[in-house]
């Protein structure tokens, strides 16, 4: 496969750069057996892509999992293609049922336990998953800042914080002379647009890259629920909740948009999400190697300013 002429996007003030697309880990050990994820991750790398999102705590809530099943499969892909300098890892810390929460001893074995099932001997951007206000903040901090010192993982990142708990965050950091975080991972899509508010004005303020998770609404934006179809993927229950008079006309006008492209609508859901202020890469995940064409174009789709603003209005 032919990698596309893509412009790699630094992730805040850090030096990561990264392809405009990022590939969503939950479904590794899941709904992607590790066949099926060993060749996701053969096709994203071979088109481009590096940047792998996922968790500790993925996939805990399947029965007989225990969390951890993500990073293991990325692990053993790593192991076998001996491709781990193609990748650019993401993770997280706070919910596997071993390492609950963000105290500093937790964050530090969770981020070991991590590596040993990565394989791999340092972390790119590794993310507070959730905030845990049940510790004080500066030991959460101090402790992230503490295993950039140690060489364990190269970048901070934050996900689902909010604003006021960000500036927080960055108070610690100036305060103590920590290191800062640099990217910052919210829900937002075309029809979740709450993040447009004071969270984007912190994601301004302090540059830090954006990574969108549910950038495709849970699947509704491929337009496959339409007309009342039934929802029955074990991933796409919430996708439901969209079905309504917006979320017909945000269909209607990413038809409009995906026929002129003569692409896919997850395509174009994607390439407007890749489009808006502070975003690096939007996050998406697939089952099934044959859905993944469809996000790597959207790296690549240039759309005008009166298609991204007739989408806009659309799920205004």
């Amino acid at each position: 496969m032919t990698t596309p002429d893509t412009h790699l996007v630094p992730i805040g003030r850090s030096d990561l750069q990264v392809f405009p697309l990022a590939l969503g880990g939950n479904v590794f050990g899941w709904t992607a057996d590790r066949d099926a994820s060993f060749a996701i991750l053969d096709a994203f790398t071979d088109g481009g892509g590096d940047l792998v999102d996922t968790a500790d705590g993925y996939s805990h809530w399947v029965p007989g999992h225990t969390g951890g099943e993500s990073e293991s499969v990325i692990g053993e892909w790593i192991a076998r293609t001996r491709r781990r300098d193609d990748l650019v890892i993401a993770t997280k810390v706070s919910t596997h049922p071993q390492f609950s929460g963000l105290a500093p001893e937790n964050i530090r074995a969770a981020a070991d336990a991590s590596l040993a099932r990565l394989g791999t001997d340092v972390i790119d951007v590794y993310y507070a998953h959730f905030d845990d206000e049940s510790v004080p903040l500066e030991d959460t901090v101090a402790a992230f800042s503490g295993l950039v010192d140690a060489g364990k993982i190269r970048a901070i990142a934050v996900s689902n914080y909010s604003a006021e708990r960000i500036d927080e965050w960055m108070a610690v950091t100036e305060a103590n002379g920590f290191h800062a975080p640099v990217a910052l991972q919210p829900h937002y899509n075309l029809v979740e647009r709450d993040f447009e508010g004071a969270l984007r004005e912190r994601a301004e303020r302090y540059e830090l890259g954006v990574f969108p998770y549910f950038g495709l609404a849970k699947g509704f934006l491929t337009g496959k629920y339409r007309g009342g179809a039934s929802v029955d993927s074990p991933r796409a229950g919430g996708a439901a909740e969209y079905l309504n008079a917006r979320g017909d006309a945000v269909i209607e006008a990413l038809d409009a948009v995906a026929a002129a492209h003569e692409v896919s609508l997850a395509t174009i859901a994607l390439a407007w999400l890749r489009l808006q202020p502070t975003v690096v890469a939007p996050i998406a995940s697939v089952s099934r190697l044959e859905q993944l064409p469809d996000l790597l174009a959207s790296a690549t789709v240039a759309l005008t300013p009166e298609e991204l603003a007739a989408l806009s209005a659309a799920s205004a």
